[in-house]
């Protein structure tokens, strides 16, 4: 198991701890590192890896998670091991910029199974989206749906992936959380 934090996650972290006060230590770091990075594995065998008896590293992870600083468990999943399917990435830029608008497209994107990630931009495009589905056919059915059910979309283009060279892995805390700016390393 792997904890998944996308971007839109961590800025709602960052948004709720700076609400909430959260204040982490070097042990909450250490938590959130290890388990970012090995993700399944017992609580005693977490205990160790973080210099702590059981029963604190407990408190520990249960804080973490009733902050919502940990947002969940995920296995991760070598899908070309279970099924055949079709990566796509999609940029989208909508009608308009009315928050309306914007309303309408993000509720049917979420209402979409296959479409597992979904980005605002600043720039040139609204969004990208991350895809998986079946096939280029079950994709294009996908995009055809939400061009007739009128959520927005203006245009869109289409990015295949050809080839998995570097997947999601743990999040680079020590760079995140580091008083130094990424010059002086």
């Amino acid at each position: 198991m792997q904890i998944i934090m996308t971007i839109d996650k961590l800025l709602m972290l960052q948004q709720k701890s700076s609400m909430t006060s959260v204040k982490l230590d070097k042990r909450d770091i250490m938590i959130l590192a290890t388990l970012s990075r090995e993700g399944r594995m017992s609580k005693t065998e977490l205990a160790k890896k973080v210099n702590l008896s059981a029963t604190p590293c407990w408190e520990r992870l249960k804080r973490l998670e009733n902050a919502g600083i940990i947002a969940g468990y995920h296995a991760d999943i070598e899908l070309r091991h279970v099924a055949s399917h079709v990566s796509v990435f999609v940029t989208a830029e909508l009608e308009n910029h009315k928050a309306s608008t914007f309303q309408t497209f993000e509720l049917a994107i979420r209402e979409q199974r296959e479409i597992i990630g979904c980005w605002a931009l600043g720039g040139g495009f609204d969004y990208i989206l991350q895809v998986v589905t079946r096939d280029i056919e079950s994709y294009q059915q996908l995009i055809e749906n939400l061009l007739a059910r009128r959520v927005g979309l203006a245009r869109y283009f289409t990015y295949i992936v050809t080839k998995s060279v570097k997947r999601p892995t743990a999040l680079p805390l020590d760079i995140l959380l580091s008083e130094t700016s990424s010059t002086e390393r």
